[in-house]
């Protein structure tokens, strides 16, 4: 998972407010039941000493948000009386939380988060397409394909000597349509790094469309015969396709990792091995058991790889005055400002992960935790 949509949040100073709520509205009870879920938490964010500026930010932010259909929720981050970071979440968080502390808490939404992964599907028939892309920080992009050949685009049989052209002309201009379609979907895949290509809809039209995509995107893509460009076509066994697709790739992505880390044995296990890890900014990819219960705690100074399982440890880097945070939080941090990735994991799919916690590294050397060395001193 690329973290640089998280840099704003540690581009400023704290302390910060860090919310998550259920806002979901899709009852006629459902606004006195946002206002109560509020207050509450407005109520805890004062009594671990938010200041009253910056809890107001935020209010204003969940009282005036546009609400979505459904169930969702809402993530909101402030600082000094400002929001600078909000994002809706498809599902309301597993609890309502108010956080007030020296790091932005954003564990939470990272773990609802999940892998993004970059999409683009088109539903096509032979007259034309309609594709929507999706960047990996969930911006939608869309593009309609009208077919530039108005000529018949059925396959008819008049008879006589005039037959073989009727046909000839209507596979040109599916062929013609097929490429404008194809063009267009390389043109979205590109201007969102698209990992998945999904192609839907009539069978001829996308055969035609998978075998005119460049070379480099013909690995990536997923033909279906599911979905219609119709009026009131069905969506769901075409929608089903695509978050199939989508969480397998995601998926791929967390195993490469656990792979990776695997290969390196006895180095990169274990949250002292990490933090040292990071402070020599020696980390690719960070692997973490999502536990929302977790007290583990780490002390950090103002830079992002200043971050210690003890505060000696920084007072060897002269850092004056550390602060003692949330372990997660701290990480997190790190890894934004050494422009590391993570990959959150469930506690099933890494159950002997020491101290629920490991890093994949960009390099090893002699003095790297693991080989003999004290994590301690590193």
């Amino acid at each position: 998972m690329q973290l640089s949509f998280l840099r704003p949040l540690y581009d400023r100073p704290g302390p910060w407010c860090s919310v998550y709520l259920d806002a979901s509205r899709d009852t006629q009870d459902s606004r006195p039941g946002v206002d109560l879920r509020w207050r509450a938490l407005k109520g805890d964010l004062l009594n671990q000493g938010a200041d009253a500026a910056t809890v107001d930010a935020v209010e204003q932010v969940v009282r005036r948000h546009d609400p979505l259909p459904g169930d969702y929720g809402i993530a909101v981050f402030a600082t000094r009386g400002r929001p600078v970071f909000t994002e809706y979440l498809s599902a309301p968080p597993l609890r309502d939380l108010a956080s007030w502390s020296e790091l932005p808490h954003t564990m939470p939404l990272l773990a609802q988060r999940g892998e993004q992964v970059a999409w683009v599907r088109v539903l096509a028939d032979r007259s034309g397409a309609d594709a929507v892309a999706v960047s990996a920080g969930g911006v939608p992009r869309k593009a309609h394909v009208k077919g530039r050949e108005d000529f018949q685009l059925r396959r008819v049989n008049p008879g006589g000597w005039s037959q073989s052209r009727y046909q000839r002309a209507a596979m040109e201009a599916w062929h013609h349509n097929a490429g404008d379609a194809a063009a267009a979907t390389v043109e979205l895949a590109e201007q969102v790094g698209a990992e998945v290509l999904v192609v839907a809809g009539d069978v001829r039209a996308t055969g035609m469309i998978a075998a005119q995509l460049p070379e480099r995107w013909q690995d990536v893509v997923v033909r279906t015969d599911a979905g219609s460009r119709t009026d009131g076509a069905d969506p769901m066994r075409m929608d089903d396709v695509t978050v199939q697709t989508i969480a397998e790739v995601a998926d791929q992505r967390i195993n490469s990792a656990l792979d990776r880390f695997g290969m390196q044995e006895d180095v990169g296990a274990g949250l002292d091995a990490v933090v040292s890890a990071l402070r020599r900014n020696q980390v690719d990819t960070m692997l973490i058991v999502d536990d929302p219960s977790s007290t583990e705690q780490l002390w950090i100074g103002p830079e992002p790889t200043h971050i210690a399982t003890d505060p000696a440890q920084l007072a060897a880097m002269s850092v004056l005055d550390p602060h003692r945070v949330r372990a997660d939080a701290a990480l997190v941090r790190a890894l934004v400002g050494t422009h590391a990735e993570l990959a959150v994991l469930g506690p099933d799919e890494a159950p002997d992960l020491t101290d629920g916690v490991g890093a994949v590294l960009r390099y090893v050397d002699a003095s790297t935790p693991g080989r003999g060395h004290d994590t301690r001193d590193a």
